[in-house]
C-alpha cells in the first residue's frame, strides 16, 4: 500500500512543488530510487546454481535512508547485529528517551548542527548525572575517574508520521572505574543505583538549560507554548520543504475536507479509561522541565543478548510499517498503531495525498547522522578496546559468494577496500528469511553469473527468464491532486 500511494501521488506532488521552487535534490532521489526499489527492470543480479543449474534474478535495493520499509529493515537488523556483537558491552544497559519542545521539530529536522548540539547537550547532562551518582555512590575522589559510554539513534517520526526529531540513547547503567584511580590498572564496570525522579529532573532541567543557550547562540528562540518554528532559511531557499516539514510537524492534512486540520482519529473506546500522565509521578525515573521530556525507566540485562538486539532494532526501527498502512473502502488511508494513544486513539485516517508531505519530511538531509556514539563506546576513545565485545569470528559472512572476472572489480570486492559489516545477502535472509545464496530446487550453493545494469543486459535476462522487457508505465493521476491543497508553496 506505501508503495502504490507513492507511485500514484508522488508525480503530481513533485510537479506541482516545482512549479514553487521544487523541491531538494536529496528529497527527489529519495523518491525515485524507491520507486525503482525492488524492480527488475532497473537492474538485477543473475544467479545460477553450482550443482543443477537453476538460475534466477534478484533485483537492486534502493539502500536509502528515508521510509524505504524493505531497505530500513536491512539496515535496521544490521544496525542492531553490529551493536549487539561489537559494541555494548555485558553490563546493565538502560533506555534513555528524550522528547524536544513543539517548536523545536520542524527547527531540528533541518539544521542538523544545531541537532548534533543538542543530542551532544543531553549526552551531556546524562554523563554528568552518571558520573555525580558514581562519586557519591562509589566514594571515588574525583568525577574525572568515571567513564561512562552510551549509542543515541536519533527518530525523525513519531507512529503518527508527524515531524518530531527525538533520541533514544543506550547508556551503560553504570561506570567504568581503574582500581586505585590509576590509568594503567584494568577497567571495572561497576553499577549503579536506579535513577530516582530527582536525578531525572536535573538531568532534564539542565538539558533545558544547556538547548536554550545553543538556541541562543544560533540566534534563535523557543517558547513550548508556540507552535513550531520554521526556519525562515529554509522558508526562503527551500519553500516546498519548508511547506513540508510545517504540515508534518503541525501533523495536519494537506487536501480534502480537512485540509489544514488534523486527521480523523478512530477510538478504541468512546470512554477509554484515565491513565495517569508518567511525568507526574513522583518514584519514576521520568520528567518534563520546559518542553524536555525524559523517560528512563527500562533497563535491561546485558547477558541478554537476544533482548539487547531487539532494543537496537527498536531504536533504529523505519518510520513506516507497511503492516500498519490499509486503504479503507471510502479511498482513504488507515494508520493504526501498535499502541493506543492515552486517549483511546487507535488509528489515524487520512487522504492518500497527506501520506507525502509526511514521507518528504522523514528524509533526513544529507550528513544528517542518525547514529551517534559517546563515552567509551566512541571511536575516539582510548578504552574503547577495552570495553567492547570481540566480535564472532565469522569470515563467511563478511566476504561475497565467488564471482567471475571482472565482476568482482565490478561489484567493489578489492584486497585493499574495507569489508562491510554484513552484506545485504545475509541481511535478506537475517530479516526475510529469503536465502538468495541457496538454491531453492537442490540446496546447492548459488554464484553470481553476471550483473545487469544496462539496458541491454536487462531486456536480454528478462527474456530469457521470460519476463517482460520492462514493467507497464505508471499513470501520473493528476486528477487526484486537491485543488484545496494547503501548503504554504511560494509564500511571501
Amino acid at each position: 500500500m506505501l508503495y502504490q500511494t507513492v507511485a500514484e501521488h508522488w508525480p503530481a506532488f513533485l510537479e506541482r512543488a516545482e512549479e514553487h521552487g521544487g523541491l531538494p535534490r536529496f528529497v527527489v532521489k529519495e523518491f525515485e530510487e524507491y520507486l525503482r526499489c525492488g524492480r527488475l527492470e532497473h537492474g538485477c543480479l543473475h544467479l545460477v546454481c553450482r550443482e543443477c543449474g537453476y538460475s534466477e534474478l534478484v533485483a537492486f535495493s534502493c539502500k536509502q535512508r528515508g521510509f524505504c520499509p524493505s531497505c530500513l529493515g536491512r539496515r535496521m537488523a544490521d544496525t542492531a547485529v553490529h551493536l549487539e556483537q561489537s559494541v555494548l558491552p555485558r553490563v546493565p544497559i538502560r533506555h534513555w528517551i528524550c522528547s524536544l519542545p513543539w517548536g523545536l521539530r520542524a527547527l531540528l529536522g533541518y539544521d542538523r548542527k544545531l541537532c548534533a548540539e543538542v543530542v551532544s547537550a543531553f549526552m551531556g547532562e546524562v554523563d554528568r548525572s552518571l558520573r555525580w551518582r558514581a562519586k557519591r555512590e562509589l566514594g571515588l575522589a574525583s568525577v574525572a575517574d568515571a567513564h561512562t559510554g552510551g549509542v543515541v539513534a536519533v527518530q525523525r517520526t513519531d507512529s503518527a508520521l508527524r515531524l518530531n526529531v527525538h533520541m533514544h540513547a543506550l547508556e551503560l547503567d553504570g561506570v567504568y572505574v581503574h582500581e586505585n584511580g590509576d590509568p594503567r590498572s584494568p577497567l571495572e564496570f561497576r553499577e549503579l543505583a536506579a535513577p530516582t525522579h530527582d536525578d531525572i529532573v536535573e538531568v532534564a532541567a539542565r538539558t533545558a538549560a544547556r538547548v536554550e543557550r545553543i538556541l541562543r547562540a544560533h540566534g534563535r528562540s523557543l517558547d513550548p507554548e508556540l507552535g513550531d518554528d520554521t526556519p525562515p532559511e529554509l522558508a526562503l531557499d527551500e519553500p516546498g520543504l519548508a511547506a513540508c516539514y510545517a504540515a508534518a510537524a503541525q501533523g495536519v492534512s494537506v487536501s480534502g475536507d480537512r485540509a489544514g486540520k488534523p486527521p480523523l482519529r478512530l477510538i478504541a473506546s468512546p470512554d477509554p479509561p484515565a491513565r495517569p500522565r508518567a511525568a507526574d509521578a513522583t518514584d519514576e525515573p521520568i520528567a518534563e522541565v520546559r518542553g524536555i521530556n525524559i523517560h528512563a525507566a527500562q533497563v535491561v540485562d546485558g547477558r541478554d543478548r537476544r533482548r539487547v538486539e531487539r532494543l537496537c532494532k527498536y531504536i533504529t526501527r523505519p518510520p513506516v510499517a507497511q503492516e500498519r498502512l490499509e486503504r479503507r473502502p471510502d479511498g482513504k488511508l488507515e494508520l493504526s498503531f501498535k499502541r493506543a494513544w492515552r486517549d483511546g486513539t487507535r488509528a489515524l485516517v487520512f487522504e492518500p495525498a497527506d501520506l507525502i508531505p509526511r514521507l518528504v519530511a522523514s528524509v533526513p538531509p544529507p550528513r544528517w547522522h542518525l547514529l551517534r556514539y559517546f563515552g567509551v563506546l566512541s571511536s575516539h576513545s582510548s578504552r574503547r578496546r577495552l570495553v567492547v565485545p570481540a566480535p564472532p569470528p565469522d569470515p563467511v559472512a563478511n566476504r561475497p559468494p565467488p564471482a567471475r572476472g571482472d565482476q568482482l572489480e565490478l561489484l567493489g570486492d578489492k584486497d585493499d577496500a574495507p569489508a562491510p559489516r554484513k552484506r545485504w545477502a545475509w541481511l535478506l535472509a537475517h530479516v526475510f528469511a529469503a536465502d538468495v545464496e541457496t538454491c531453492p530446487r537442490c540446496s546447492g550453493p548459488m554464484r553470481w553469473a553476471e550483473v545487469a545494469r544496462t539496458r541491454a543486459q536487462i531486456t536480454r535476462l528478462l527474456a530469457e527468464h521470460g519476463l517482460g522487457a520492462r514493467a507497464p508505465p505508471r499513470e501520473r493521476i493528476r486528477k487526484r491532486v486537491p485543488e484545496q491543497m494547503v501548503l504554504g508553496f511560494g509564500k511571501e
